[in-house]
């Protein structure tokens, strides 16, 4: 009893111990995970964002977009019977940073792709409340004047290979001229037209 009162009346002491105990408890649940291929290894029809894509994506991190929309939809039946299909490992692979996120002010994008046309996707980015009255979404409409040049685009590419996503020789290369001169209402678009699509081309 008398280590125990000590343990507790001591302040570093008793953070240092309970730094232990999370570290251990984090490392049993976190370290079998990078042995399991569910976790690890690309659903089938899984592609690498194309330049463009990858783009849209930073666009979409750049205006806090995580903020308000997940990017997981977690398997429950109020969830799958709204979103769809439930989230799974092998559709981020390739994401780097993952953005499942955790709060929705607004819907789960994670099946978004092809759920609307890219006509009401730049109606909605543009100003939602022309498509959604309702919406608290903020308008977004320098997206459409602010254009790429792709000046980046490849070295990006490349450091994502690093990381393992498969790019090859070929769409690095071709990167800069994939981009350049695009809207960044384009690249948005074309992210979230995207989204989820490997999984809804295997059902």
């Amino acid at each position: 009893m008398q280590g125990h009162e000590k343990l507790e009346k001591n302040v570093g002491l008793l953070a240092f111990f309970m730094v232990i105990a999370v570290s251990l408890g984090g490392l049993t649940q976190i370290v079998p995970l990078f042995f399991q291929d569910v976790v690890n290894e690309p659903v089938d029809g899984l592609k690498p964002y194309t330049a463009l894509q990858l783009e849209g994506r930073d666009i979409y991190i750049r205006e806090g977009c995580v903020g308000c929309h997940t990017q997981m939809i977690r398997p429950f039946r109020a969830e799958t019977e709204r979103y769809g299909h439930y989230s799974v490992a092998g559709e981020s692979v390739y994401d780097h940073p993952f953005l499942w996120g955790s709060k929705r002010t607004g819907p789960d994008l994670a099946r978004v792709g092809g759920r609307y046309s890219d006509d009401w996707h730049r109606a909605h980015l543009y100003n939602p409340r022309n498509v959604v009255p309702e919406s608290k979404m903020p308008s977004y409409p320098w997206l459409v004047e602010n254009h790429l040049d792709g000046k980046d685009t490849a070295a990006k590419m490349k450091a994502l290979r690093f990381l393992g996503v498969p790019y090859t020789d070929e769409d690095i290369a071709s990167a800069r001229s994939a981009v350049n001169g695009k809207t960044e209402m384009e690249a948005v678009v074309a992210y979230l037209q995207v989204l989820g699509t490997s999984i809804k081309n295997k059902r």
